[in-house]
This record gives C-alpha cells, sequence and structure tokens, in this order.
C-alpha cells in the first residue's frame, strides 16, 4: 500500500512538472512569434507610409449610426402611458484626394441626417412619423496648384444646405481663390480672401449674397483603430457682419471588431441670418414683442451632436 502511495505521489508530480514545462514552452513561444508578429507588422506600416506618400488618389469613408426605439403600454407612471418613441440618425464623413507632384485635388463630403418621433397613443392628432431634427449636407472641392510642399496657389468651391426639409432655402455655395497651407501631415489650411458667397433662399430680405474672405482648416486622420475628422469652414462678409457665419464639425470613431465599433459626432454653427430667418417664422404681429431684426435678434450658438455605432467603409 506504501508503495503504491509513493508511486502515484511521484507519477502526479511527473505530470504537474510536465504541465509546467509545457506551459513555459508554449509561452516562450508565444513570446517569439508576438516579436516576429510585431516586426512584420512594422515593415507592413513602413510599406504603407511609402504607399500613401505615392501620388494618385486616395479614397475613403467613415460614419456614425446612432438609435433607439421604445414602446409603452399602460405604463402609468409618466404622463403618456400609451406611446411609442424611436430616434435615427447617422452621419457619413467621405473623401476622394488625387494627390500629384505638382497639383492636388481634394473632395471632401459630410452629412449628418437624424429622425425622431413621439407618437403618443391616446391623442389621434399628434403625429406618428419620424420627423427630421437634424439636417446636415457639405461638400466641397479644392484644387491647388503647389509652389512648393506646403504652399500652394488655390480655388475652392464649397456646398452646404439642408436636405430633409428646406432643400436650398437657404442654401450657401462659397467659390473663391487664394492660398493653401499644408503645416503638417493632414492639416489643410485655406485662405481665400477672394472668395463670393452665394446664398439661395426665398425670404430675400434676410438672406444676401456677399463677396468676403474664406477660411477653412481641415485636420483627417486615422492611427490604427480611431478615425477622426475636424472641419472649420468659415466666412467673412466685407460688407456686414451680420452676413459672416462659421461651421466647426468633428467625428471620431473607434473600430471595436472588424469595420464596426462606436463613434461620436458634434457640430456648432453661427449664422445670424438663419437666426433672423427663425425668428421671423415664430413672430407674432399681434403680439408685444418687437419685430426681430439684426440688431435685436438673439444670435444663440447652434449645435448638434450623434452618438452611437460606426461602420468603417
Amino acid at each position: 500500500m506504501t508503495k503504491k502511495l509513493l508511486f502515484t505521489t511521484v507519477l502526479m508530480l511527473s505530470i504537474s512538472f510536465g504541465f509546467s514545462q509545457t506551459k513555459e514552452e508554449l509561452e516562450a513561444q508565444k513570446a517569439e512569434k508576438q516579436a516576429e508578429a510585431d516586426a512584420a507588422q512594422a515593415e507592413a506600416n513602413a510599406l504603407q507610409a511609402q504607399i500613401d506618400a505615392l501620388p494618385g488618389w486616395r479614397v475613403g469613408a467613415f460614419g456614425v449610426i446612432g438609435g433607439s426605439l421604445s414602446n409603452f403600454n399602460n405604463w402609468y407612471a409618466q404622463g403618456a402611458p400609451n406611446n411609442s418613441s424611436g430616434t435615427i440618425g447617422f452621419t457619413v464623413n467621405g473623401y476622394a484626394n488625387l494627390i500629384q507632384d505638382k497639383f492636388f485635388w481634394r473632395n471632401a463630403l459630410n452629412t449628418n441626417l437624424n429622425w425622431t418621433k413621439l407618437d403618443n397613443k391616446d391623442d389621434p392628432t399628434d403625429s406618428d412619423d419620424f420627423e427630421p431634427t437634424t439636417d446636415v449636407f457639405n461638400i466641397s472641392s479644392l484644387y491647388g496648384r503647389k509652389l512648393s510642399e506646403k504652399f500652394a496657389i488655390s480655388g475652392l468651391m464649397e456646398y452646404r444646405t439642408t436636405i430633409l426639409n428646406n432643400f436650398n432655402d437657404p442654401g450657401y455655395l462659397d467659390v473663391g481663390v487664394g492660398a493653401t497651407w499644408t503645416p503638417i501631415e493632414n492639416l489643410i489650411v485655406v485662405i481665400h480672401p477672394l472668395n463670393y458667397n452665394f446664398v439661395f433662399a426665398e425670404n430675400d430680405a434676410v438672406f444676401e449674397s456677399s463677396l468676403g474672405a474664406k477660411i477653412v482648416a481641415d485636420y483627417t486622420r486615422q492611427i490604427g483603430a480611431i478615425a477622426f475628422k475636424s472641419n472649420l469652414s468659415m466666412f467673412q462678409s466685407y460688407k456686414s457682419g451680420d452676413l459672416s457665419n462659421w461651421t466647426w464639425t468633428n467625428s471620431f470613431s473607434y473600430t471595436l471588431w472588424k469595420s464596426i465599433g462606436v463613434g461620436f459626432d458634434f457640430g456648432l454653427r453661427n449664422n445670424k441670418q438663419e437666426a433672423l430667418n427663425f425668428a421671423l417664422s415664430q413672430y407674432d404681429p399681434m403680439g408685444t414683442a418687437a419685430q426681430p431684426t439684426f440688431d435685436n435678434v438673439d444670435n444663440d450658438l447652434q449645435s448638434y451632436y450623434t452618438l452611437g455605432l460606426t461602420y468603417q467603409f
């Protein structure tokens, strides 16, 4: 009995030692393979940098998709116990850039659309449709002839409007010439002192086209699983500050698995013409408030944001 116990103990120790050795060997093999993979990835990154530096087209896009749906029946704790609600929205940032030794042609698209509904089932007069809430559309095309690696003489055309409601009312078309500066990789700064801002709208008393200066700053980059884009577009009217405007949009995306990840978009805008047009649409001539004008309108900062899933094209 003692011999059997001793034999069993030795056998178990041998098996444990064998497993221990196997684990150490596997960890050593894993470390060796990881080092090889890291070296291969470094070589791949270096080759990709060389490819990116070659003349030719660069095309890409990423976006954010966000949404939620809910339905309540006899939920008496809230004011409308029977209701259904939902929010659906998406953002697309796309680009198609042609980079050559002596010139470049950069094209970009940014759109952010969002729909929301709140249907009170006990109120037959309210709407049960998804109504547009966020409506942003911007497309631009920049052409430049290089004077050096960082400076170019350039021409820009940029169009922005809404497409779900009041398409091209207002719509803005900037056409101008000047210079483009690329101080660092992925950053584009456009300075066009000669730019005409065409404004298309039914209310000609508020919206007016004018000559002015156009400044655009765009930074687009992807670092591993992170992609982001920040764009500032400004127009300074030479005729009146009331006709000036600026829009700043930002998009962030983090890929979690394959092409799917999470993203966040937000934008800010200042446009006095739009503020006055909205104030006039809400104005009651029979009321006691004074009629809105450029001098007394509340030009509040406009903003939006979208948070949701992303898909990397």
